[in-house]
């Protein structure tokens, strides 16, 4: 690293005059877009518009693509390491599948999104915490060239750049500037429950993956040390049920009479397949572009990947002499989101759809059918991706195609007594 970015990392953001590359919101699309664009010498402002370090509501599990998009060197602050996942039908059949190797790691979106920024702030990137955006403009009087967009904060102050990446979250402003479009939007609650040392002990290197009572649902329990963190995820517009589900779900895990530290919920939004991802000089990433995996809404890694993309096409961006060229840059973006985690959303879409319709099916094969659950662990290593097993695999591409179709006649299942997981 230079010099001259470890010392511009110390300066004050109201000494520069027009900004390379501008990255609104410091969650993992942000701090890696910073990174990404601040590592080439390039002059980078970090907008965060709350104090650092703050609570996101996040399950927080690390898969391997996840891993593999972190910074050289970065280390994860991991609360534990999973090695068994018990998979139960809405509180029945439970099973647990254990692996000798770690299947993913969990960590606190605190101190991750915290180490993940001063990544960026070591690479030269600047922050600036409570800086709130209000909007960005192309034009006006705001904005002095073509080659500058204008990025207003909350007190009318104006920040100029050459280029900017919206990673602002699923409400995001900058992806209402793109013009981001969805077609998925979920509501997940959580609650972060201090425990016992004796049932810590029992969960310690386990969660749990509890498909749900509404399609498309499913809960979870991620252990963290002294805590687990338990949460559940439905489609929106079911909020009174989803609340239910959790309440439920707790209660029947045992764990209604210990006190939640922290209870939170947020809305989850997946892009529609021809949404924008730029409109001008300004990209988006992560949530404030809908990119996560529309079965398992799992963010992380989207965030971390499509960041670390914008932030290195933002400095294409921001050298730009012209609209054509800056627009020719921005697409080159587009169609590298798209080649690789456009696909796999695609199969996560068609996943879900046949998750909504037979979750029983799902966990069956899961449970009992040992190449699926290789499959599940190649996946949370990062030795492969769904989309890949669907592209290599004639008969995981058949098997997809097959639980695709629309269901016939539904079958009565006998009632079973729920298990403890």
């Amino acid at each position: 690293m230079s010099s001259e970015n470890e010392d511009r990392s110390n300066e004050d953001p109201s000494d520069e005059t027009v900004w390379d590359v501008v990255v609104v919101g410091a969650g993992p699309a942000g701090a890696s877009a910073a990174y990404a664009a601040a590592v080439t010498g390039r002059r980078v402002l970090l907008l965060e518009k709350a104090e650092l370090p703050r609570y996101k509501t996040c399950g927080g599990g690390i898969i391997g693509p996840s891993r593999d998009a972190l910074p050289p060197g970065f280390e994860l602050p991991l609360r534990d390491r999973v090695h068994a996942v018990t998979f139960s039908l809405n509180g029945k059949l439970a099973r647990t599948r254990r692996s000798k190797q770690t299947l993913f790691g969990l960590i606190n979106r605190p101190e991750f999104d915290q180490a993940l920024v001063e990544s960026a702030q070591q690479a030269g990137a600047v922050l600036r915490t409570g800086a709130t955006v209000s909007r960005v403009e192309q034009h006006g009087s705001s904005v002095p060239d073509r080659r500058t967009v204008a990025v207003v904060l909350s007190d009318d102050e104006v920040v100029l750049a050459r280029s900017v990446v919206g990673a602002d979250g699923s409400a995001s402003r900058i992806g209402a500037h793109v013009g981001v479009k969805l077609d998925q939007v979920d509501l997940g609650l959580e609650a972060e429950i201090p425990v016992p040392a004796t049932v810590a002990e029992d969960w310690a290197g386990r969660v749990l993956i509890d498909w749900g009572p509404m399609p498309g649902s499913y809960g979870w329990v991620f252990p963290k040390g002294d805590s687990l963190t338990v949460g559940v995820i439905s489609a929106r517009g079911e909020g009174g049920a989803t609340k239910r589900y959790l309440e439920d779900f707790i209660a029947r895990l045992g764990l209604a009479g210990f006190e939640p530290s922290i209870s939170s919920g947020h809305l989850t939004r997946c892009r529609a397949d021809d949404s924008p991802l730029s409109r001008g000089r300004v990209m988006v990433c992560g949530d404030a572009a809908g990119l996560l995996e529309p079965w398992t809404r799992e963010g992380i890694s989207f965030a971390l990947r499509s960041g670390r993309l914008a932030g290195e096409w933002a400095v294409r961006v921001a050298e730009a002499h012209d609209a054509v060229d800056a627009r020719r840059q921005a697409l080159n973006y587009a169609f590298a989101i798209k080649a690789g985690l456009g696909v796999e959303m695609g199969v996560g879409r068609r996943m879900l759809a046949i998750f909504e319709r037979r979750p029983g099916v799902v966990h069956a094969v899961l449970t009992g059918f040992r190449p699926a659950w290789n499959a599940f662990a190649k996946i949370t290593r990062g030795t492969t991706t769904l989309a890949e097993i669907v592209r290599t695999y004639p008969a995981a591409r058949r098997a997809l195609g097959a639980l695709d179709r629309p269901k016939q006649a539904p079958r009565a299942e006998p009632e079973l007594e729920p298990q403890k997981p």
